[in-house]
């Protein structure tokens, strides 16, 4: 055998070595790795809707139940019918405040800061605490006897575009500065009144912020003092038209006025909607105008 032979047998040994090392070896690592990364997933964890339930412990009273007020995202709305559990805590209420007078309930609505409110209140944390106060009051329980809250809850998780629970509550006994306080709030609501500036054939409210504070304020008063009511009067430009004219659209903007704030909670028997057309006019479109007092 030549010495080329020789060496080409060599090389020959060699790649077949070779080829059978990889095949047995190497080629079965590499197969693997290739099959786990094709097969690797990734794994999308949706947060779970977060529940606050219906509970009450203090000053003697006490009930807990897995419901509780629901509503829909952006909505001061109550979803209808409430459970029976529920409805079973708050008829043991009233007894228990008319037993108790110096007792109040508080209740904090909360909201997250990515809903839109449409309400006449600074937030909708507060318009669903007021909401639910309204639907206590329906139940036996005196307004007086209720504080309301918002709270900002930006963890708070929907399910199916319902927050599940949004309030929570808890019985404490009155501060003794409240009469005071109402005596504050009374001047304050008429010393800076609340005015709704109506623009030509305008539909709708549309609030600032330091509005809807004065909505919340005299929203309070009246849940607080007994038989207190306010003025709504309209007002019109000194437009030339006859006094009959102005009167009704005066009238009309009362109205309006009085039924917005209804439709955000205070009952209509707490409004006294009248007009005084042009008879008080004052600079340019703010004539167009209706102002809340207090009486």
């Amino acid at each position: 055998m030549t010495k080329a032979t020789t060496n080409l047998l060599l090389m020959l040994i060699t790649i077949v070595a070779s080829t059978f090392f990889y095949i047995t070896c190497c080629s079965e690592c590499g197969t693997t790795a290739t099959t786990d990364q094709a097969t690797e997933q990734v794994i999308i964890i949706e947060p779970e809707a977060i529940a606050y339930l219906f509970a009450i412990d203090g000053n003697g009273f006490s009930y807990s139940t897995n419901g509780n007020y629901n509503f829909n995202v952006s909505s001061h709305t109550i979803l209808m019918p409430l459970s029976v559990e529920l409805t079973k805590g708050i008829t043991g209420l009233p007894n228990h405040l008319e037993t108790n007078e110096n007792n109040v309930v508080n209740i904090t609505g909360f909201y997250a800061s990515d809903e839109k409110n449409n309400t006449a209140f600074p937030n909708l944390g507060l318009a669903r605490a007021n909401t639910i106060k309204n639907d206590l009051a329906s139940k036996g329980i005196s307004t007086a006897q209720i504080n309301t809250i918002g709270k900002l809850i930006d963890d708070m998780i929907a399910k199916d575009g319902t927050y599940w629970g949004a309030a929570v509550f808890d019985i404490e006994e009155e501060s003794q500065t409240d009469n005071y306080d109402l005596k504050v709030l009374y001047e304050k609501i008429n010393a800076d009144s609340l005015i709704l500036h109506f623009n030509t054939a305008e539909a709708s409210i549309n609030l600032d912020a330091a509005q809807r504070h004065k909505v919340a304020d005299i929203s309070r008063y009246f849940d607080k003092v007994d038989g207190a009511t306010a003025n709504v009067v309209g007002h019109t430009g000194n437009t030339g038209k006859a006094s009959s004219t102005s009167m009704r659209l005066g009238q009309d903007r009362a109205d309006f006025a009085k039924d917005y704030l209804m439709k955000n909670g205070i009952a209509s028997d707490k409004i006294v909607a009248a007009s005084k057309g042009q008879t008080e006019p004052i600079a340019s479109i703010k004539n167009r105008r209706a102002i809340n007092t207090l009486n």
